[in-house]
């Protein structure tokens, strides 16, 4: 990778907001503000970085994750939404195309719906829009049925980085796709332990907590009603595991679709949850939607 990305902290409720940046040579170059999903962090948004050298690109680690892992307070989509609202003041972002990745892109949707002047336009990547998650769960069970192995990793701890990217390599969504870029962001998701080593920074209450949110209130569905920003949603045929179907089955999504007809929506074969972002060429790809969404905003 060529860019460099820098850190700055943005004071928000219960402590500061970690935020890497990837600044553009050009001072009057486009912004795009990128959110990750529920157990990642702004390295996510290398690939696409390396893709858009034209665009600036601010990406922060949401609270409980990465650098923010130690925020004090509550989570779920509102303060989500609040945070990315301190980050565009703090750093003075106006009206921007917001990219947003797995549970990310419904922050994105409750932070459109909440402060639709500080949002351009929204690309959805593969999350968003409800999940087909199955009635009556207790909150752990909800994690497992829609997490699974990414939930129950961070209650894990590991003696070294190697080890835990050895962890990482027998993963179904990465067999093709491994690269020094991914190796560099599942080593920035390591924070100490203590005598027990090395653990994912990610909290798993965070994670239980926004998962919650996401699919048993209304959180989602009331800021889809009065979400008045054009919206992309891209969907992919593999999930987390890279199993099929993905996270939007077609029947699931058809529905969907029918009751948001202001959402359009792109399928994009070949691509799991995790390389669609991931990846050089699900970044490429993305890349060229971001570029089409700035000049659609006139920027």
């Amino acid at each position: 990778m060529t860019r460099a990305v820098h850190r700055v902290n943005v004071p928000v409720s219960g402590g500061d907001l970690a935020v890497g940046v990837w600044d553009a040579e050009d001072s009057a170059a486009p912004t795009i503000l990128a959110i990750h999903g529920v157990t990642s962090s702004h390295l996510a948004w290398e690939f696409l970085a390396e893709a858009l050298p034209g665009v600036r690109i601010v990406a922060p680690d949401l609270r409980g994750r990465g650098r923010s892992n130690d925020l004090v307070g509550p989570a779920g989509m509102a303060a989500h939404a609040a945070d990315l609202a301190a980050v565009s003041a703090a750093l003075g972002l106006g009206p921007v195309v917001v990219v947003a990745h797995s549970m990310g892109a419904f922050v994105a949707v409750a932070f459109a719906a909440r402060h639709p002047d500080l949002v351009s336009r929204l690309v959805l990547v593969d999350g968003g829009l409800p999940l087909g998650a199955p009635a009556g769960l207790a909150p752990e069970q909800l994690v497992d049925a829609i997490l699974g192995p990414t939930a129950a990793r961070l209650n894990l701890r590991f003696a070294s980085d190697t080890e835990y990217l050895d962890f990482w390599r027998a993963h179904p969504a990465f067999v093709r796709d491994w690269t020094p870029e991914l190796e560099r962001y599942l080593a920035y998701d390591l924070v100490p332990a203590g005598e027990e080593g090395l653990r994912p920074a990610t909290a798993y209450l965070t994670t239980v907590e926004d998962t919650i949110d996401m699919n048993t209130t209304s959180t989602v569905t009331d800021a889809l009603v009065v979400l008045d920003r054009p919206a992309t949603l891209i969907t992919v045929p593999r999930g987390l595991q890279d199993e099929e179907p993905g996270l939007y089955p077609e029947e699931h999504l058809a529905r969907l679709l029918a009751a948001n007809p202001r959402i359009a929506h792109d399928r994009w074969d070949g691509f799991n949850h995790y390389t669609v972002v991931l990846s050089a060429a699900g970044a490429a790809r993305l890349a060229r939607v971001v570029t089409h969404e700035l000049a659609l905003a006139g920027v």
